[in-house]
């Protein structure tokens, strides 16, 4: 597929989004369509357009490219296992928690149960901790569009991001939420569409029908999915399990990008309908992620292809398996159906999370929500400055982490989100187990600096430190346990105001 090919199927795809972004803003582009979509959302539609939001760039290119790594294989899918228990969690105890609190910002609750200075301090930590996993995952995007595309007119890196952003701002900054809850939808349709349809392509290709497909899969060196052997290991059973299961809780339930979706949907029982939905679908479609990972390296294997190397450090880069095989392998249409996929799958995300940062920082620090006039033209005109802000923000995110990454990003996401979204988890949990107490405010957010710094520092000697045990996923978990225990002991007598 030819540089011009994919630029311009790129062009109409965006068209499509201008278009309905266009549609869905032109009789309400204000403030309560930006956050909360009127709390008008239908919950099938929130369910499915979450999926495009969960899954991002990562899972379409780095989850099939970890296949093939030893160590690895299947193991994701412990992960995901631990993942849909989270959802459960998230389902059956926070969102009740924000539909009674009728809550915009799910940090509301933090303000309430623990003061103004926690409450800042978790909005901060959404803010910093959205910034930097949204960017990496928009990074995952620009890498392929910068080698198959742009690097062929010479345009530097720096501008293809840049102009990943501001088509991204174009379309959203009008209609926010409400606009996303049907791009997503139809983004979502072309990332199932598309993983569907790959495996079709490369099961031809390989001369497989779906029964000896199956088998192939089932019998590669790459389809081993429980781990038992070694409980020092990252990729042992109960880790994945228990680091699905926080990873979830804190990077969904406790982050409101996600949360803003089933905030926007009419009762806590559709909110609760969408997330049993989008669990099931969650599932299978992660299945379906790492069957392509090992047909594509059945496919690779079978046909000489080797993992392409990164340009800067030389060293193999697996998130580029996919697109390699996709575009220089493959013919014209699956090339088309892998394009258009990745673009749905990472768009869906960063559009997602620049209406989220937007959101929470116009209400948790600009408190726009407790304006009678918030829809009135001028604070209308500040959300737009904030929303053309963090996308700059993500700009340099981006740039920064191309000039330093050598790793696969889809344990880059979620090593650097055990850091910053241990405290989040810490915070909640606290809030809702230590109904008596409440806590010294203002040192909050000492003990939520504090608490990565020693997670840090236990992650990097874990080897020495416990004979050998090499700490992974589990890692958000001692974090969010350090800040509850630091929590403790500035802790106070709970009043009556402070009790939820």
């Amino acid at each position: 597929m030819t540089p011009i090919a994919i630029l311009s199927l790129i062009i109409i795809y965006f068209g499509m989004l201008f278009f309905i972004s266009h549609v869905v803003s032109k009789k309400d582009s204000g403030n309560d369509a930006f956050f909360k979509a009127n709390k008008n959302s239908k919950w099938y539609l929130v369910a499915f357009g979450m999926i495009g939001t969960a899954l991002s760039g990562v899972t379409f290119i780095s989850v099939p490219g970890e296949v093939g790594n030893p160590e690895n294989q299947f193991k994701y899918f412990q992960f995901v296992l631990g993942n849909a228990i989270g959802f459960i969690i998230i389902a059956k105890v926070l969102l009740p928690l924000y539909y009674r609190m009728n809550l915009t910002s799910i940090y509301g609750y933090i303000e309430q149960r623990l003061g103004i200075v926690s409450y800042k301090t978790a909005a901060s930590i959404f803010l910093i901790s959205r910034t930097i996993g949204s960017a990496f995952r928009l990074y995952l995007v620009v890498i392929v569009l910068q080698r198959y595309v742009f690097d062929f007119y010479h345009i530097p890196f720096a501008v293809t991001v840049l102009i990943s952003l501001l088509l991204i701002f174009a379309y959203t900054y009008r209609g926010g939420l409400k606009t996303i809850i049907i791009t997503d939808t139809l983004q979502t349709f072309f990332l199932v569409s598309s993983v569907f349809l790959t495996i079709i392509f490369i099961c031809r290709s390989l001369d497989f029908s779906a029964f000896e497909a199956f088998e192939a899969v089932k019998n590669s060196n790459y389809s081993k999915v429980f781990f038992f052997e070694d409980a020092m290991k990252g990729n042992y059973f109960f880790k994945q399990i228990l680091g699905g299961i926080f990873v979830t809780i804190a990077m969904v339930g406790l982050d409101q990008d996600l949360m803003q979706k089933n905030l926007s949907c009419k009762n806590i029982g559709e909110a609760q309908k969408n997330m049993f939905t989008f669990t099931g679908i969650f599932v299978i479609i992660n299945i379906f992620f790492l069957s392509v990972g090992a047909l594509l390296y059945i496919y690779a294997s079978k046909n000489g292809i080797e993992v392409p190397v990164d340009l800067i450090t030389g060293k193999p880069r697996t998130d580029l398996l996919f697109p390699e095989i996709a575009f220089h392998h493959l013919t014209l249409f699956p090339a088309i159906v892998f394009l258009l996929g990745l673009t749905a799958a990472t768009f869906a995300t960063t559009d997602s999370a620049l209406t989220a940062l937007t959101t929470s920082f116009c209400v948790d620090f600009l408190g726009m929500d407790k304006t009678e006039n918030i829809n009135k033209p001028n604070i209308v005109r500040t959300r737009h400055f904030v929303h053309i802000g963090f996308s700059m923000l993500m700009f340099l995110v981006i740039v920064i982490f191309n000039a330093i990454n050598d790793a696969s990003v889809v344990s880059m996401i979620f090593k650097i989100a055990s850091y910053t979204y241990g405290p989040l988890l810490g915070l909640y949990a606290f809030g809702l187990f230590m109904k008596s107490k409440t806590v010294h405010d203002k040192w909050v957010p000492f003990i939520c600096v504090l608490s990565p710094a020693i997670c840090f520092l236990i992650s990097t000697n874990s080897a020495t430190l416990l004979g050998g045990y090499v700490i992974d996923n589990e890692l958000i978990i001692i974090n969010g346990l350090i800040t509850f225990l630091g929590l403790l002991a500035i802790s106070r007598p709970a009043t009556e105001q402070t009790r939820f």
